[in-house]
């Protein structure tokens, strides 16, 4: 499988990885692709079905312009996207890549075809490039959720992979590897990234990703104030935490209250998300709560003697289950519904939890199972095209499922009924029989039975 844990596992921006990380990383690599860009006369961006849809909601249009001027998801200040966007429109033009100005004016070049989707996804864009001396070229992109982008064509190319030790397809595959060479997941995937960089620069990626998880949910439970969008939603996380703080040891404090603070970690990582900060794509945008919710469940709540090898352990263990995800299903919410993103997370946050937890591989399949199958079916419905209702309680709700399966298939020897290939199967075909208006559209389920509704108070 020619993917790494730092494909499942991206430094980005919000509000979305397949409306606005995947969207502006498109379009830097067409400019890119298509440099010199001295003697460029105009260029227009063009966004079809689900981007067209929901895409004001989920910043595509920013996103779009952004990569266009040469920003990337992981290094461009989510405190100065506004002003940057602001000084382009007052200017009338835009520096491609920084660089090279050109007239642009939202209304013509900037085109949001409503009714109308490109054939081999939901999420396709095309770009269009037209020279002073009158030439063009003309690019089709997709992004194809977790921030992955392909161009048009891309696909039936032959793709150049890097020999690993222990390639797999299939949980199967897997599992028999480790029958095989008697190592656990984690080590497994751990030997397959050391086939592509070193160990110390693995580590060093990990420890990262999880720094900015970390600081993620450190600025989410201290951060109050409105989330942007018009729908008034009001963060919670901030207010419900000091709540938290002020009861423990109480007498009024539950046993359960431990799982509502993993609740509000996940939702403070969705806020972050939903006002554009600084996350990490989880396997997207929308699921990012989930995993760092429980990460931090593991490293602070279950006391580990050596947290950061957990940690490492989780993260490679989740990316396992992961990659099988996409490989053999999908992890976008327009192609699949939220049982790709939610859904997934869970099972990604399940697996990872019972690996720290020294779980055997039998365990983390029977975990990630528990964790899709109870997500099957979810659909993509977001009230006002935004990354808000119900997508941030969804992630706070994840996160407890996902603590759930972990402990379910811990009380066991790892055998069950329905493997974690036929669930992931069974949640392809689900996503494949599932009606486009569930599919991140906003066209139907809660997107348009409580639009109506006042949301000042939620």
């Amino acid at each position: 499988m020619d993917m790494s844990v730092f494909d499942l596992f991206k430094i980005g921006i919000g509000p979305s990885s397949s409306h606005t990380v995947g969207p502006m990383v498109a379009a830097r690599r067409f400019l890119l692709d298509n440099a010199p860009l001295d003697n460029v006369a105009e260029v227009k961006a063009e966004l079809y079905g689900s981007l067209a849809l929901t895409g004001i909601g989920h910043a595509t249009d920013k996103a779009v312009l952004l990569g266009l001027m040469g920003e990337t998801p992981q290094d461009v200040s989510p405190t100065q996207v506004d002003a940057q966007l602001a000084a382009a429109e007052a200017a009338g033009q835009l520096a491609l890549l920084g660089k090279h100005a050109v007239p642009f004016k939202r209304a013509t070049h900037l085109i949001f075809h409503m009714a109308e989707s490109l054939p081999d996804h939901p999420n396709g864009m095309r770009f269009t490039l037209t020279r002073k001396d009158g030439g063009s070229v003309s690019k089709v992109y997709y992004s194809v959720g977790g921030g992955f982008i392909r161009e048009e064509g891309e696909a039936a190319a032959a793709v150049a992979s890097v020999a690993v030790p222990y390639p797999f397809g299939t949980m199967d595959e897997l599992l028999a590897h480790g029958v095989r060479s008697g190592l656990t997941i984690p080590q497994m995937l751990r030997a397959n990234e050391c086939a592509r960089i070193g160990d110390e620069e693995l580590n060093a990626g990990l420890d990262k990703i999880w720094r900015v998880m970390r600081d993620c949910i450190a600025h989410g439970l201290e951060t109050p104030g409105q989330l942007p969008g018009g729908l008034n939603v009001k963060r919670r996380a901030a207010r419900l935490w000091t709540q938290a703080q002020g009861s423990a040891g109480s007498p009024n404090s539950l046993p359960h209250d431990a799982l509502h603070q993993v609740s509000l970690y996940a939702m403070a990582v969705n806020e972050e998300n939903a006002a554009g900060g600084r996350v990490v794509t989880a396997p997207t945008n929308g699921a990012a709560g989930i995993i760092p919710a429980v990460l931090r469940y593991y490293a602070e709540d279950c006391k580990p003697s050596d947290p950061a090898t957990g940690v490492r352990n989780f993260m490679l263990t989740a990316a396992a289950i992961g990659m099988l995800c996409k490989r053999n299903a999908s992890i976008s919410g327009a192609e699949i519904g939220c049982q790709g993103e939610v859904g997934v997370a869970c099972a990604m946050a399940a697996a990872g939890l019972v690996a720290a937890l020294g779980g055997s591989n039998g365990q983390i399949e029977n975990a990630a199972e528990i964790g899709i199958e109870h997500h099957l079916g979810m659909t993509c419905d977001p009230i006002g095209g935004l990354v808000q209702i119900p997508c941030i309680e969804r992630n706070g709700m994840g996160a407890v499922k996902a603590i759930t399966a972990a402990s379910l298939a811990l009380k066991g020897d790892g055998t069950h009924f329905v493997s974690l290939d036929e669930v992931i199967e069974t949640m392809r075909q689900t996503g494949a029989d599932m009606q486009a208006k569930y599919k991140e559209t906003s066209l139907g389920g809660l997107a348009i039975h409580v639009i109506t509704v006042n949301h000042a108070a939620c």
